[in-house]
């Protein structure tokens, strides 16, 4: 068989949807325009967006968008050329990780290219075959990758059940008697907040548990920096149990509204992966406009507390007028807010829903669907930011109660519920022909 057949005839489970009602630049891969915020343009027509982790407005915020220019203007984005173990360091790169490891209460920091890449390789550096991975079962997709790269170097590795501490304990018993015969250790690694679900990682009873077990604790808090904790220091500041983290991850693709991300721990652990990280040992340094612009952003966080409260009212605002509203939004104690809905009509009465939402209401938010939740289920995933307003708030809730009625009442799974499909074929036609 040629190599690229069998790509051409199975574009795998996300891409198998692909081409379902013409979904390619409607569902997936859609292209939003305009100035980055709550109101964008979907195939020229208004929405009101809950899709992006905005969440301190900071993407379109006017001091951010000077400074952002200024530094592209004073540097370029060639500056610095290199890997920064060759030619790309610079005094701004470690004050810049100087300013973060003091925000979030460790010695020191690495600046990292990206989020994804560096989680990865952060996990990969850190454990060797004789050591052992326990993991939260929900933890996102680049960790689950960076213990892949455990496993392929024949490293062993368990699960525990999402937020059981129980489970985790019964974990824990099984890597302690395990690594007394490698003589390895024991990483444990879990999320600040889960970015489907909007549940906050149980951080404060995990480290509670270092009472009585030897490991050391790895967070991914990529949702949780920036939004979370009385200065925004996250959620192991939210607990109280930031000592606690050995290892502190956050992206700048969130909170801060931009590139790049960085890694958190002791002097001499953040030194050992400045010399062992492949992902950054063998990849061109962070541009510095991203280092100047992430500068003026971490200042942004800190002086502006004012940004948080409007997050935070906008997110009480959705979740308790949902909740009111009998909607079921899980157990998110986070601005991630998953509104989960009962669906008899399988992915048909899916997309004809998000059509209707994007097409009549002008609502645009992210869709999840199986595998992700179970098949009778559809959950729409909100983000709500400090950038939007009550009122968007208000319109959104009283959308979302004819949604679901008409849901409940089988409108969506019509061959061609109020003319949705025509609408959605037209601009998909339209994307194609541009």
């Amino acid at each position: 068989m040629d190599l690229f057949e069998k790509l051409r005839s199975n574009l795998g489970p996300i891409g198998s949807n692909s081409k379902l009602f013409n979904g390619h630049h409607y569902f997936a891969f859609p292209k939003l325009t305009g100035e980055l915020g709550p109101h964008m343009t979907f195939f020229g027509k208004k929405m009101l967006n809950w899709s992006l982790n905005n969440y301190l407005g900071l993407a379109n915020h006017p001091e951010v968008r000077e400074a952002d220019a200024k530094a592209a203007a004073d540097w370029g984005l060639a500056y610095p050329m290199g890997a920064r173990l060759m030619s790309g360091n610079s005094d701004m790169h470690e004050e810049l990780e100087q300013q973060l490891a003091q925000f979030v209460s460790k010695q020191d920091a690495f600046l990292l290219n990206f989020g994804y890449q560096g989680v990865m390789s952060a996990i990969e550096s850190l454990v060797d075959r004789r050591d052992i991975i326990v993991y939260d079962a929900e933890c996102h997709a680049c960790i689950i990758d960076g213990i892949r790269l455990h496993k392929a170097k024949m490293g062993d590795y368990y699960k525990f059940n999402h937020n059981d501490m129980a489970s985790l304990e019964t974990n824990l018993k099984r890597a302690t008697k395990k690594v007394e015969e490698t003589g390895g250790g024991i990483l444990v690694i879990s999320e600040g907040v889960f970015g489907m679900s909007g549940k906050v990682g149980s951080l404060d009873k995990i480290v509670a548990l270092k009472e009585k077990y030897n490991f050391r604790l790895f967070v991914d808090d990529a949702h949780g920096f920036g939004t979370m904790g009385a200065t925004g220091a996250g959620v192991g500041e939210h607990f109280g149990c930031q000592d606690g983290i050995d290892v502190y991850f956050s992206t700048f693709a969130k909170s801060m509204a931009s590139i790049g991300a960085f890694v958190a721990a002791d002097a001499d652990v953040i030194m050992y992966l400045k010399y062992n990280m492949r992902s950054q040992i063998y990849a061109k340094a962070l541009p510095m406009p991203l280092v100047v612009g992430a500068m003026k952003r971490l200042e942004m966080i800190k002086k502006h507390p004012e940004l948080r409260e409007k997050l935070w009212e906008n997110v009480r605002a959705l979740q308790s007028g949902l909740r009111e509203r009998g909607f079921d939004i899980g157990e998110t104690t986070s601005p991630v807010t998953p509104v989960l809905l009962q669906n008899d009509g399988g992915i048909v009465a899916a997309t004809a829903m998000v059509r209707e939402l994007r097409e009549s209401y002008g609502i645009f938010c992210s869709i999840v669907t199986y595998p992700v939740v179970p098949k009778e289920v559809i959950m729409l995933r909100v983000i709500p930011t400090a950038a939007h307003s009550l009122d968007d708030v208000a319109y959104t809730l009283t959308v979302f109660s004819e949604i679901v009625e008409k849901l409940k009442n089988g409108y969506y799974t019509q061959q061609n519920p109020a003319g949705v499909d025509e609408l959605a074929q037209t601009a998909v036609t339209e994307s194609a022909a541009e």
